[in-house]
């Protein structure tokens, strides 16, 4: 997938074409687009400072110690196909105006460190684990709350959530970065196609419009964090997303905030959550899917395997229940704590006919929401039947916080194949555009989870 990159400069120039000048409405006006080749940014010294135009294709660039990456308020930064750069440890990419990467499936685009080795490992710890403790990680990408249009496709952005060296470089920053943070209540944020691999804390939306669909999100948070955080102001979807081994939910809904924009609407549907939750050591948080505080939204065909908690609905402070709706979730676990929390205890999650394993077949007839209950015949049962991923269980199975080496597609027999709910619409509320927004808003699928059997959902 190639793209030829070019900034337009759209500068109406009458042109009348008559079809009978009779009348003024027989003149029609139309414009002749100028276009202006965005300015090549050169590989020859590292990066530091204020930049616009795009990154060749092909190239390696690299920030220099120290530094940090600035797109000013009116200009756009666009990474072509194919492009690596390393960050240097507290470095960070600032965008007040346009920053927009264009991997494809073919040439992902990487913003990494370099010379990081990987430690998938389930019996190394978090606490020697590269991913969150080298001292060479990096801030991500902050977004000033002037930010229009956060773009990434196909991208690799790992080792992120180092501490700010000396003052934030913005106002709104402070201490250990986010891997991501986009705060505009009037900005479009697109995520798609794309990786998160390390980050000691999570990506956040403070507010704003977004699409954060098909990613692959690997051990995120050390002691705490969420995989997609929002926030007050924030509108959109979260689908068809991989999320294994984040420290506390995958994803979560909040109002909270007192930022600027409407009451947080987020959908989130046919996700994949496997072995979250763990690392959040506090009783009764972590886990999958989070919906909380004047939250509201719509979640659908969500696979849960083996994650500390289930959907959870919370009660204190209350998520928008009025207009919270959700069902067709597909529970999973290897031990009775997992199982005794797909409906979490002190809190309102309601169980759903539609739900797998039926609700009715383990919880009492008396059940009253948030209540404990006892579900030892579950255990192991209704295994999704991953095309390569050893359920039951091993010892320690949930420590696996790393997708690479498993294939978490279904196979055809699997039971959640056919089970998902499409009897809705995503909110859709970015354009949708091969540069300048979503290349596609994925509907809901009719198979659970990220992964369809035809082959739409999630890629990687």
């Amino acid at each position: 997938m190639k793209y030829t990159l070019h900034i337009v400069l759209c500068v109406f120039i009458p042109t009348c074409i008559f079809v009978s000048c009779t009348k003024k409405s027989d003149v029609i006006y139309t414009s002749v687009p100028v276009t202006k080749l965005a300015q090549a940014i050169s590989d020859a010294a590292p990066l530091c400072g204020a930049y616009k135009g795009h990154m060749i294709s092909g190239k390696t660039y690299s920030v220099a110690a120290a530094c940090n990456i600035f797109v000013d308020e009116g200009d756009t930064l666009i990474m072509d196909e194919n492009v690596h750069l390393y960050m240097s440890p507290a470095s960070s990419i600032i965008v007040k105006g346009i920053f927009i990467s264009l991997g494809s499936i073919d040439n992902p685009n990487w913003i990494t460190v370099k010379g990081m080795i990987k430690t998938d490992d389930p019996e190394t710890p978090a606490s020697s684990d590269s991913a969150y403790i080298s001292q060479r990680v990096w801030c991500g990408i902050n977004c000033d709350t002037s930010c229009s249009l956060l773009v990434l496709k196909w991208t690799h952005i790992e080792y992120t959530g180092g501490n700010f060296a000396g003052t934030p470089p913005l106002t709104s920053l402070s201490g250990k970065s986010h891997s991501i943070l986009f705060q505009n209540p009037n900005g479009y944020f697109v995520m798609e196609d794309s990786w998160l691999y390390g980050s000691t804390d999570e990506l956040r939306v403070t507010c704003g419009k977004i699409c954060l669909m098909r990613n692959t999100l690997e051990k995120i948070g050390i002691s705490g964090g969420e995989g997609l955080d929002v926030k007050h102001g924030t509108i959109g979807d979260m689908a068809y997303n991989l999320i294994i081994g984040s420290a506390t939910n995958g994803t979560k809904a909040s109002d909270a905030g007192t930022y600027p924009g409407p009451q947080t609407n987020v959908n989130m549907y046919n996700n994949t959550y496997i072995n979250c939750g763990y690392r959040r050591v506090a009783v009764g948080h972590g886990g999958s899917l989070d919906y909380e505080e004047g939250a509201k939204g719509l979640a659908y065909n969500n696979l849960i395997i083996n994650c500390k908690y289930g959907l959870r609905v919370v009660n204190n402070i209350i998520a928008d229940t009025a207009h919270l709706r959700y069902g067709n979730t597909y529970n999973y676990g290897d031990s009775l704590n997992i199982v005794d929390q797909f409906y979490p205890q002190s809190y309102i999650t309601i169980p759903q006919a539609s739900d797998i394993p039926l609700p009715s077949s383990y919880l009492p007839a008396n059940y009253v929401l948030g209540q404990a209950y006892n579900a030892p015949s579950l255990v192991s049962t209704y295994n999704p039947m991953f095309v390569n991923f050893l359920l039951p269980a091993a010892n320690g199975i949930t420590d696996i916080a790393y997708a690479y080496g498993f294939n978490f597609r279904l196979r055809a027999s699997s039971p959640a194949i056919g089970k998902g709910y499409t009897g809705f619409s995503p909110l859709a509320v970015v354009p949708v555009d091969a540069i300048y927004g979503a290349s596609q808003i994925t509907p809901p699928g009719k198979d659970i989870g990220c992964y369809q059997l035809d082959g739409t959902g999630n890629q990687h």
